[in-house]
């Protein structure tokens, strides 16, 4: 079983499954997430398509040995009995309305086996805790579970993937704290653009010895040079939950990142990907690789054979890390998922409200909640 690579491609590339961008041909995206040519990487979540992704995944891996690439797998939202709720997806599995904690190990076992049924795997290399809510942070049944697919084979290690959205902050720390020793891998939004809040949970991720593999590392698609001010964006596209005026905001800080990029001989797309391999515990990078509309965008396979040269040399030294970091800060710049100081009224599969065990967890790692993880601008 292999770890994973320095670049991986996820299956919410091409915008057939999440929408970013266009969404390209079946065939192309098979193409494009087929292992070889410099990213041996890939992974993909049972919600997306509900199954369809596991599917085109499996085409892509058809007679590619076993031993050439890595698995990654997420597994968490309930599409088998949950009922879809708009734009906010399935409900995670975990939702009483579902089942209580004694189901919850016969729901990730088969969970885990009919996505690797899909894909034509027997086991995913590396399994993520899709997107948990509350629950999935906490409970000492979730996680003995977990163990309990890579103890029967079914997974070679396990992980957690915070999100949507950005945010859980504490609560990823939290989690490492109560069950670290289990898990081996942490999946978390960072980039150069948006340092805030992923580097908060660095320093946990590294002293619990879990490995950090970082998406969104794009931006939006900035780093990929064919986005522009005024430029069509797809119906439905993610990108619209963004603030108005952040393409103009971010293609400004981006033209003050170039000089970087040319003295390390590197792309800007490079160049984001190795300042999050420059953190502690960073281990991969898995941008979305967007196929944008308009006559003078790039090909998506451009941008895939860009991600496959990434220098395994690292270019950047430490100044110019706290240089772009300085350039890219993002504190405050929006509101956060998970335990927050600002959540009010009911909890919520996403955001809920900061409690006095999750304040302890920001003292001990010198997060404040109120100064840290609140939106100031």
């Amino acid at each position: 079983m292999r770890e994973p690579g320095r670049a991986a491609i996820g299956t919410w590339s091409g915008g057939r499954f999440l929408h970013f961008g266009e969404a390209i041909e079946e065939d192309r995206l098979a193409t494009l997430l087929r292992p070889g040519g410099g990213i041996e990487t890939v992974l993909t979540a049972d919600a997306y398509g509900q199954g369809e992704a596991d599917r085109v995944l499996g085409r892509a891996l058809e007679g590619v040995p076993r031993d050439e690439f890595c698995l990654i797998g997420a597994v968490g939202h309930d599409f088998y009995e949950g009922e879809r709720d708009g734009p906010k997806g399935f409900p995670r599995f975990t939702d009483p309305r579902l089942r209580g904690p004694a189901q919850y190990a016969d729901y990730l076992r088969m969970a885990t086996e009919e996505s690797l049924g899909r894909i034509g795997a027997y086991s995913f290399d590396l399994l993520l805790l899709h997107n948990p809510d509350r629950i999935g942070y906490t409970s000492e049944v979730v996680w003995d579970a977990m163990a309990a697919l890579r103890e029967k084979g079914l997974a070679a290690r396990i992980g957690i993937a915070p999100g949507p959205a950005n945010g859980f902050t504490l609560d990823l720390i939290s989690c490492l704290e109560r069950f670290g020793d289990r898990i081996d891998w942490a999946m978390i939004i960072l980039n150069p653009l948006e340092p805030w809040p992923g580097e908060l949970c660095l320093d946990a991720t590294a002293r619990h010895e879990v490995k950090v593999l970082t998406r969104v590392v794009d931006y939006g698609g900035l780093f990929w040079g064919d986005v522009r001010p005024g430029m069509e964006l797809a119906r439905h596209d993610h990108r619209a939950f963004r603030p108005e005026g952040w393409i103009e905001a971010g293609l400004e800080k981006l033209q003050r990142l170039r000089p970087f990029a040319e003295r390390a001989e590197l792309t800007a797309m490079q160049l984001a990907c190795q300042w999050n391999l420059s953190h502690p515990a960073v281990e991969s990078v898995a941008p979305t690789l967007i196929q944008e509309i308009g006559p003078e965008v790039r090909p998506i396979e451009d941008k895939r054979a860009e991600l496959a040269a990434l220098p395994n040399d690292q270019r950047l030294s430490p100044e110019d890390i706290t240089e772009i970091r300085a350039i890219g800060d993002n504190t405050g710049c929006m509101a956060l998922k998970g335990a927050n100081p600002e959540h009010e009224g009911e909890e919520r599969p996403d955001r809920w409200s900061l409690t006095d065990d999750l304040a302890a967890v920001g003292t001990r790692w010198g997060i404040d909640p109120q100064r840290d993880l609140v939106a100031s601008h």
